[in-house]
């Protein structure tokens, strides 16, 4: 099975995944907390875009596995696993803003080869076969690649919430953010979209799981970026996480979060 198949079917995934979720988006709908001990929402749009992506690969790759969200684990044999966030981003859905997206991965064998950040309402998606990564909008493409001469005191830092940082986290994200001329919140997928076509230096991430950056990280390192853990060791599942636009960069933020235990 050739990427080129694999990454025409993602695509297919993603358009029935933004049909599925735009009916809802800046509505009233309501939100349901998902966890025990804390704010995890879920709302009918997310349930509906994983279904509809699940019915599909059901349909037409019933030997691959899948992994979602909001359904959980399907066992597959053909050594392929689609890995799904149906909204990365529902606070933001929530919350009428675009920073939101679908996220589908696909793993073979365990390691990272397509990755789509799709982003229903703005029409743009950020695609990786395994190859090159591409920002698509419509009919434009072009080849995206990462600032290979950014560095931590001329970056753009990024991380969806500075409040999931506590204690000796908490302390090490101040230090980054006291050396990055700029840094923004709450852009979710978009942020990492957004580096690896060079307008961001850095994000810095805690607690993600494995449907969080399965599309993430082929989209990363086909741009030349880096995909890692807070000690600088290549992340495929989550987590501390670092993407980083270039080596230096990475280096940097590394000498600083590799002491939080």
């Amino acid at each position: 099975m050739t990427n080129d198949t694999i990454i025409a079917f993602a695509h297919k995934l993603a358009d029935s995944a933004s049909a599925a979720i735009l009916p809802y988006f800046r509505t009233r709908l309501s939100v349901d907390n998902k966890s025990a001990n804390g704010y995890d929402p879920v709302t009918l749009a997310d349930k509906a875009a994983e279904t509809i992506m699940r019915e599909m690969i059901e349909k037409y790759r019933p030997n691959d596995a899948i992994f979602g969200e909001e359904f959980g684990e399907k066992e597959g044999t053909s050594g392929w696993q689609w890995i799904l966030d149906p909204i990365d981003g529902t606070r933001a859905f929530v919350a009428g803003t675009s920073t939101w997206g679908v996220l589908i991965g696909a793993y073979f064998n365990g390691e990272p080869k397509i990755g789509i950040i799709a982003q229903p309402f703005t029409g743009e998606r950020f695609v990786s076969d395994g190859g090159k990564a591409k920002w698509q909008q419509k009919s434009k493409s072009k080849i995206i690649r990462t600032e290979p001469s950014v560095t931590l005191d001329t970056c753009v830092l990024a991380t969806t919430d500075p409040f999931l940082f506590t204690g000796a986290e908490a302390e090490a994200f101040g230090k980054l953010r006291a050396r990055a001329p700029i840094t923004r919140y709450g852009l979710d997928c978009t942020a990492y979209g957004l580096l690896s076509q060079g307008n961001i230096g850095l994000v810095v991430e805690n607690g993600l799981k494995l449907f969080d950056i399965a599309a993430l990280v082929p989209i990363i390192e086909c741009s030349g970026g880096y995909f890692t853990d807070w000690h600088g060791n290549r992340n495929t599942s989550g987590g501390r996480v670092i993407a980083a636009a270039n080596k230096n960069i990475l280096d940097e933020a590394v000498a600083i979060l590799s002491g939080v235990e």
